[in-house]
């Protein structure tokens, strides 16, 4: 399977369905706009395409810490629930992970909501661990 780069205002909104599954709060009059955007913001968006549609996505970044240096963060990564099963996922993060070796990164990091168990069954079968409880206050 070929895995894209979305660069295109078309590429990006192949993406729509597939991230409407883990993000679906968001408005599909705001998607295009706002992932090109995160572009500018240092997003990058990954994505398996079958018939003209993306099936399967990853939204990353690379990013440098104190704590841990140079790494790729995982934002977003969804598969549509038909072809859930079939492995794109992990595709995905072996690309992702892949990619930060190739550039001499350690990591590859992400947060997930602790009910996305079958998420978590990747992550971890994919060689995650949990190390760190993440925290959010919204601010009104």
């Amino acid at each position: 399977m070929e895995i894209k780069i979305a660069s295109t205002e078309a590429d990006i909104a192949k993406c729509w369905d597939v991230l409407r599954e883990l993000r679906p709060h968001l408005d599909h009059e705001q998607f295009v706009p706002m992932v090109l955007e995160m572009i500018t913001e240092g997003y990058n968006l990954a994505y398996i395409e079958e018939e003209g549609k993306a099936v399967a996505a990853v939204g990353f970044r690379y990013l440098q810490f104190l704590f841990n240096g140079k790494h790729i963060y995982i934002d977003d990564l969804s598969t549509l629930p038909s072809h859930r099963g079939k492995g794109l996922g992990g595709l995905l993060l072996d690309y992702v992970s892949d990619l930060a070796e190739s550039m001499g990164y350690k990591a590859v990091t992400l947060d997930s909501g602790y009910q996305r168990l079958a998420a978590h069954r990747l992550y971890l079968n994919k060689g995650f661990n949990l190390s760190s409880h993440h925290f959010s206050k919204q601010i009104k």
